[in-house]
């Protein structure tokens, strides 16, 4: 039994249930536990009864610390300050869990996810951490982090020392900008394989975790997770595939389209139980788009781009 945690409001309902949708084919025997960051994700969620799911409230577990970073934070900087707190609540709710593996809600499994967690084990650590893999032209690591948040393995014991510190500098300060060396709750990774030597394990295996900024240096064909950054429904019921850097159209053909499938029949799912659907970005002016393009990192929009959600 592999224990997982995601977080995410109401507005990622679409995210959520694409994640769990690739954890039923390929998971195997797992828990995927959801902090519902907002009440009417919770409700959604219990609504759904989705399998091998357990639902955590907010709500109910926010504690004096944490209320008083979100005061001050947007929405996406307070998710990112819950992110080491995510694997406390799941210890805490259960202890039979042993370690707990957090997931970006925007993640979606494309193979059995055995092979991680073997050569975690092998290498006898606490925590697993995975790099960027920035491709070179695309490279943001001085300001946005070498390692990437999406994928973490903490296990009870031996890895709260490094999640308890993490979450400690996440209260402190966790903001949308790079500043003094830190950036959200990602820059603060960076030393981590020295400072917590003995305690991390940098996942060896690269291929195995792509997204769009490393996406043209590996074969599509091995990757295990894929991280959809930046894909959105706009308004107009299109679905913005989010920051593209220049991303193959064998990728497009065999990862995006196949993520758009369960996508929209989350989409359709929510809609089915009435649950409110609405769009996650605001449609780009014309201005925005040109100076996207002209940096060198536009976005693309789905081809089927104006989407018919109860068709599938």
């Amino acid at each position: 039994m592999e224990h997982y945690v995601t977080l995410f409001d109401s507005l990622f309902l679409p995210q959520g249930l694409a994640l769990h949708m690739s954890m039923e084919r390929y998971a195997g025997t797992y828990t995927l536990w959801v902090l519902c960051v907002d009440d009417d994700a919770y409700a959604a969620l219990t609504k759904l009864n989705l399998t091998n799911v357990r639902l955590l409230k907010l709500s109910q577990l926010e504690t004096p610390e944490l209320l008083a970073a979100k005061a001050s934070r947007s929405k996406g900087e307070y998710c990112w300050t819950l992110t080491p707190f995510a694997p406390r609540f799941v210890f805490e709710t259960d202890s039979e869990v042993n370690r707990v593996t957090y997931l970006d809600a925007d993640v979606w499994l494309r193979k059995n996810p055995a092979p991680i967690f073997r050569e975690f084990d092998t290498s006898g650590k606490d925590v697993l951490i995975t790099d960027h893999s920035y491709a070179p032209e695309y490279d943001q690591s001085a300001t946005t982090g070498q390692f990437c948040v999406q994928i973490m393995t903490f296990t009870r014991d031996g890895g709260e020392v490094v999640r308890k510190w993490w979450e400690e500098r996440c209260v402190e300060w966790c903001f949308d900008r790079f500043e003094d060396g830190k950036f959200g709750d990602q820059k603060y990774l960076d030393d981590w394989p020295k400072r917590f030597e003995s305690f991390v394990h940098v996942l060896d295996r690269q291929e195995w975790l792509q997204a769009p900024w490393n996406a043209a240096r590996f074969p599509f064909s091995q990757c295990i997770f894929y991280h959809f950054h930046g894909l959105r429904i706009s308004e107009g019921r299109k679905i913005d595939l989010g920051p593209r850097y220049g991303l193959p159209n064998t990728l497009i053909e065999n990862v995006y389209e196949p993520y758009i499938v369960d996508f929209t029949k989350a989409i359709n799912i929510l809609n089915s139980y009435e649950i409110t659907v609405t769009p996650q970005i605001k449609k780009l002016s014309a201005m925005k788009l040109i100076r996207r393009f002209l940096s060198g990192i536009y976005h693309q929009f789905w081809r089927f781009h104006t989407l018919n959600f109860r068709k599938y």
